[in-house]
């Protein structure tokens, strides 16, 4: 399976990295991962045009034919077991190519929005981006150990 991460911002702070950097080294077997961040903008002086040049930057980034799948609070909420489930099903459909957008400070321009295949929610939480990145890295390393019986998600 290809899975993109296009993520509005850099990881700054070390943790964040390390965590980041971890869990691609474990998707490592189960997927080929590409990370592209796409700069983010100042949201104080106007948040409509940063929303905007931050959304063009992702449609972009988006691969062709790839599924495109946001982070949205107002998304689909899955348990583990369910979005390992939608990728496999996904990867049996020939669908293997998905690109996973996480937006920043102030969410997702509504172009981007409206270009999304799915919208998946980690929950009715209000996370920083750079956590929301992390715990999707560690959401898709669960999803491929659950779809191959692997002892981990318990």
């Amino acid at each position: 399976m290809r899975l993109d991460l296009i993520c509005v911002g850099k990881l700054k702070e070390p943790h964040w990295r390390d965590a980041a950097d971890e869990y691609l080294k474990r998707l490592g077997p189960y997927a080929r991962v590409a990370v592209t961040e796409i700069p983010d903008r100042d949201v104080t002086a106007d948040e409509a045009k940063a929303l905007a040049a931050e959304g063009a930057g992702i449609l972009r980034a988006i691969p062709d034919g790839a599924i495109v799948a946001v982070l949205d609070t107002s998304g689909a909420q899955r348990s583990s077991e369910e979005f390992a489930s939608w990728l496999q099903v996904l990867g049996a459909a020939g669908r293997s190519h998905v690109a996973f957008v996480v937006g920043g400070a102030a969410g997702l321009d509504s172009g981007v929005l409206s270009r999304a295949d799915e919208r998946l929610s980690l929950g009715p939480l209000t996370l920083p981006h750079q956590l929301a990145r992390v715990v999707l890295l560690e959401q898709l390393y669960r999803a491929f150990r659950i779809i191959r019986g692997e002892p981990y998600h318990r």
